[in-house]
């Protein structure tokens, strides 16, 4: 428990220095609104950012990390779209206020208090507002990091229309709720992050005894939360290249299945 309470601590300081984050994405060209998801007698706030093409895209759902919706995250979603996709990313922490009223350290406490129930809801109401854009094809993808990676698999649980689920660094279901995932799950996992990747051997064996598709990755020398670490100013070499590794194998993953 101390380990694990001093992890999120000196992750939760990497977290709020984001200042990098903001300031590539005020620099985004691409059209960004947030708009107000109403349901099941309730209201979550989602950020939506469009590609720039003259053709309708599918849609990736975007579940953000035990931080909230932090800047980082929102830049995750413009670059979802600069590739091409329309991003749509809710604040899970709406109920509650929404992410700018936490400190950091009251974020991960409220995030990891979450009904996943209501996370389940807060996410099918998200995913279809998605899809009823009139910029939307119709496909839907889901994707998330950290405590948002688990939410992924877990989502890919109770949607059946999924195209495909990318799953950074969270861990898996139980075996009961695999059996009705539908869509393939694609992995992405730091090789020094042994408290998640010690999922992943029973999660593979699992999964292909279900007969679904799960296909996962592990980055040599990377750590928990490489895909934002990866982007910081002080990045590790490691983790630098993990994420430019995992952004790239995740484009050609969205690509095939779109």
């Amino acid at each position: 428990m101390i380990r694990i309470l001093a992890f999120l601590a000196i992750a939760a300081v990497s977290a709020s220095a984001q200042d990098w984050a903001r300031q590539e994405l005020e620099k985004s060209p691409r059209h960004r609104e947030w708009v107000k998801v109403k349901h099941d007698g309730r209201e979550t706030a989602a950020l939506v950012v469009y590609p720039e093409s003259k053709d309708k895209a599918p849609v990736v759902l975007v579940i953000h990390e035990i931080f909230g919706l932090t800047d980082w995250a929102q830049d995750v979603a413009d670059q979802v779209a600069a590739a091409g996709y329309i991003a749509v990313e809710p604040d899970l922490l709406s109920e509650q206020g929404g992410t700018g009223k936490f400190s950091q350290s009251d974020a991960i406490k409220a995030v990891s208090g979450l009904n996943p129930d209501r996370v389940t809801e807060d996410l099918n109401a998200t995913a279809d507002y998605g899809l009823k854009l009139a910029a939307a094809n119709g496909v839907l993808f889901v994707g998330g990091f950290c405590w948002g990676g688990g939410q992924t698999f877990r989502f890919a649980t109770n949607r059946s229309d999924l195209k495909a689920a990318f799953v950074f660094y969270g861990p898996p279901p139980d075996k009961e709720a695999m059996a009705r995932i539908k869509a393939p799950v694609y992995g992405f996992y730091g090789g020094e992050d042994a408290r998640i990747d010690a999922t992943i051997p029973t999660a593979t064996e699992e999964m292909k005894g279900l007969g679904k598709t799960y296909e996962p990755v592990t980055y040599e020398g990377a750590g928990h939360g490489f895909m934002r670490a990866g982007e910081a100013p002080d990045a590790t070499e490691a983790n630098k290249k993990a994420r430019t590794e995992a952004w790239e194998r995740w484009k050609k993953l969205l690509k095939s299945s779109s």
